[in-house]
C-alpha cells in the first residue's frame, strides 16, 4: 500500500519544479491553473526568485502547493495502476496539496485558500511577533512540561519524528523554553528562520479570519484516505475539513502519529511529492523499515515510476 505525502514550509528552494515544468504537460497545467486562480506567476516565483524571496511565508506556501501538485499529477499520469495509493497527508501547508491531489478539494479552490492562508499568517506574524525553534533529542511529554513551566505563550508546534520537535510562541518564552529543554536533556535547540509563531495560539486571529474563507469552499469525498494534521487520523466527513483547516493554524502538526497510523493500516511505501526529501527523512526515523521515494525532478520521477509501477 502506498501513501503520498506533501512537504511544508522549509522545503522550498530556488528553481523548484523547473524540470517537471519543462518536460511534463501535467506540471505545466498545474502552474497555469494556479496562476489563473490566484493571479500569481508561480513559475516566475519558483524559477527566478532568490532564497530570501522564496522564504517569505506568502511566497513559500503557494510555491510549495504548486510544485507538490505538479509532481503528483506527473507521477499519477505515469503509473500504470495507482489504485494502490490508499492514503495522503501533507505537513502544514502540504495538507492542501493532499486535499487537492486526492480530489477532496478543487485545485483552484486550494490555490486560493493557500494564497489567503499565507497572507493571513504573514500579517498575524507582524501583529503578534513570535518565533519557533527545533528541539532535538527530547521526548514530547518532557518538552510539553517545559513549555508549561515557562511564563508566556509557548507550545509544542510540530511533532515531526522521534527526537525532533518544534516549539512556537512568544520570542522570550521560546528562548527560555529552549534553555530549559537543554537542562532536561535536549541535545540541541535550533532557532528557525520564520516570520511568525506558526501553529501556536499567536495565530488565533489568522485562524478566525481564515475560517470565513473556508466557509465558502466545498469539500468532497475522496477515493483515498486523507489524514489531518490536527487529529493525525483520516477524515471521513468532507464537511469536517473547514474546522480542521482553520484550527490547524494554531494547533500542532502531529506528523509522527499520522505516519504511525498509516503504518498500522498497512502502508509500507511513502512517496514525497514536491521539493526535497524532508518528509522522507522524517518517515525513515519514525519507521526504519518504511520504503520512501521522492519526486521533485525528472530523475526522481522516473525512479519512482520504475520502482512503483
Amino acid at each position: 500500500m502506498i501513501a503520498v505525502v506533501f512537504p511544508g514550509q522549509g522545503s522550498q528552494r530556488p528553481g523548484m519544479g523547473r524540470e517537471l515544468y519543462e518536460h511534463c504537460k501535467e506540471a505545466q497545467s498545474v502552474f497555469a491553473r494556479v496562476r489563473a486562480a490566484t493571479g500569481i506567476d508561480v513559475a516566475k516565483l519558483c524559477f527566478e526568485s532568490d532564497e530570501d524571496t522564496l522564504r517569505l511565508t506568502q511566497n513559500a506556501q503557494i510555491a510549495l502547493y504548486t510544485c507538490s501538485l505538479a509532481a503528483w499529477f506527473a507521477l499519477q499520469d505515469r503509473l500504470p495502476d495507482n489504485r494502490y495509493v490508499t492514503a495522503m497527508a501533507g505537513h502544514s501547508v502540504g495538507e492542501y496539496a493532499a486535499l487537492a491531489g486526492s480530489g477532496a478539494l478543487a485545485l483552484e479552490d486550494g490555490a486560493r485558500l493557500v494564497k489567503r492562508r499565507g497572507e493571513l499568517m504573514a500579517e498575524c506574524g507582524r501583529q503578534h511577533p513570535g518565533s519557533m525553534a527545533a528541539v532535538l533529542g527530547l521526548d514530547r511529554g518532557v518538552l510539553q512540561d517545559v513549555c508549561r513551566e515557562v511564563d508566556g505563550i509557548v507550545v509544542v508546534a510540530n511533532d515531526n519524528c522521534p527526537g525532533q520537535l518544534v516549539i512556537s510562541g512568544e520570542t522570550d518564552a521560546v528562548r527560555r523554553s529552549g534553555e530549559l529543554a537543554v537542562t532536561r536533556g535536549a541535545k540541541r535547540v535550533i532557532p528557525l528562520n520564520v516570520s511568525g509563531a506558526f501553529h501556536s495560539p499567536l495565530m488565533e486571529e489568522a485562524a478566525r479570519a481564515f475560517s470565513q474563507e473556508l466557509a465558502r469552499i466545498e469539500f468532497h469525498q475522496s477515493p483515498v484516505k486523507v489524514y489531518a494534521n490536527v487529529t493525525s487520523e483520516h477524515v471521513d466527513s468532507p464537511q469536517s475539513w473547514q474546522a480542521l483547516l482553520a484550527h490547524q493554524l494554531e494547533a500542532a502538526v502531529r506528523w509522527t502519529e499520522t505516519i504511525t497510523h498509516m503504518l498500522r493500516v498497512g502502508v509500507d511505501k511513502f512517496v514525497e511529492c514536491g521539493s526535497g526529501e524532508v518528509l522522507s527523512g522524517l518517515i525513515r526515523r519514525i519507521d526504519k523499515g518504511a520504503s520512501t521515494y521522492s519526486v521533485s525532478d525528472m530523475a526522481s520521477l522516473q525512479k519512482a515510476v520504475d520502482e512503483l509501477g
